[in-house]
């Protein structure tokens, strides 16, 4: 079985597991996922461990224990994380948490995009540009905030498959196209 169409089918199953437990249990599912995920990422060796086939599943699952054990992980998690280990599915973890993520955030209506500025706004701006911005939208936003000084003023939004270029160079380059063509 492909490692991205395992990481999804595993991700699913728990999240399907966690939607029955209601959405404080489906949080706590995709916390514990994205702490585990993270703690493989910052440990090499630990990564190794989860691919190495030198190490039985009850080795690797007895070390996974430890480790959420620290993180204060629900008893299902453990019990997952159990599963793909047995299943030899652990190298997929940071795919399957990454996947269980993006299903709550779908179901918690949160969309993922990027707003892009020509100048550094702060905080408080910020914030209100968001607010007003997930008021248009009607869902909460997540927004990763960056600066491109090429467009000269104003904002570029994408979200999803869709953009929303609200910049300067974008009206100015729509102002020299219709002087071209002599409107």
């Amino acid at each position: 079985m492909n490692g991205g169409f395992a990481a999804h089918r595993y991700a699913g199953a728990f999240f399907s597991l966690g939607r029955k437990q209601g959405l404080p249990k489906l949080e706590k599912f995709g916390a514990d996922l994205e702490e585990l995920a993270l703690v493989l990422k910052n440990s090499p060796q630990l990564t190794e461990l989860c691919r190495s086939p030198l190490f039985s599943a009850t080795e690797k699952s007895l070390v996974m224990r430890k480790i959420l054990s620290g993180l204060e992980a629900d008893k299902y998690t453990f019990n997952f994380i159990e599963l793909l280990a047995e299943r030899g599915r652990l190298e997929n973890l940071s795919e399957i948490a990454r996947f269980f993520k993006e299903l709550l955030d779908t179901e918690k209506g949160v969309l993922h995009g990027e707003l892009i500025t020509a100048v550094e706004i702060a905080g408080d701006e910020r914030a209100a540009v968001l607010e007003r911005l997930e008021k248009q939208a009607g869902r909460s936003l997540d927004l990763i905030c960056s600066v491109d000084p090429d467009i000269l003023g104003g904002i570029i939004l994408r979200v999803g498959d869709r953009v929303l270029d609200a910049s300067l160079r974008a009206q100015l380059s729509f102002l020299k196209d219709n002087i071209k063509r002599g409107m």
